[in-house]
């Protein structure tokens, strides 16, 4: 707990916390959820992952943070949802994805549907013009 949360071992818990390794591009069970991470780009002080999540015959995949890299092709083929970063709009930078950029992977990714999220004020300002759904608070989603 220390290594995550300093400070955290002297608070006491209100529930249970486990942590589990997930070794990279393989499935781990954690309770009836089949996870599998694929390594991405961001500063971290621990390696970054996409996670791919199978739940009762659904998969939903999760970029977290990265720049462009192609292990979002590996997590997101066949996802019924992909939930990627677009924190800018057009603009490239390190350890963040532009919506531009996923979008000329759009066809790569092999997900049947995709929703950005993380996305900072220049980017929300592009919402009535993006080609995929955006993430807002309270939005359901089915699948």
């Amino acid at each position: 707990m220390e290594v995550f949360f300093p400070g955290s071992s002297g608070v006491q818990q209100n529930f249970a916390i486990e942590f589990v390794e997930l070794p990279a591009e393989a499935p781990t069970l954690v309770g009836p959820l089949a996870v599998t991470p694929y390594q991405v780009l961001h500063a971290s002080g621990a390696p970054p992952f996409a996670l791919r999540v199978l739940c009762s015959g659904k998969v939903i995949t999760y970029s977290g943070d990265t720049e462009w890299t192609d292990a979002l092709l590996q997590a997101a083929r066949g996802a019924d949802l992909f939930i990627c970063e677009a924190y800018f709009f057009a603009k490239k930078v390190k350890y963040h994805l532009d919506y531009e950029t996923l979008m000329q992977h759009r066809s790569e990714l092999g997900c049947r549907r995709l929703i950005v999220t993380h996305m900072n004020e220049e980017m929300l300002t592009q919402l009535p013009d993006l080609e995929v759904e955006a993430a807002e608070d309270g939005k359901r989603i089915i699948l």
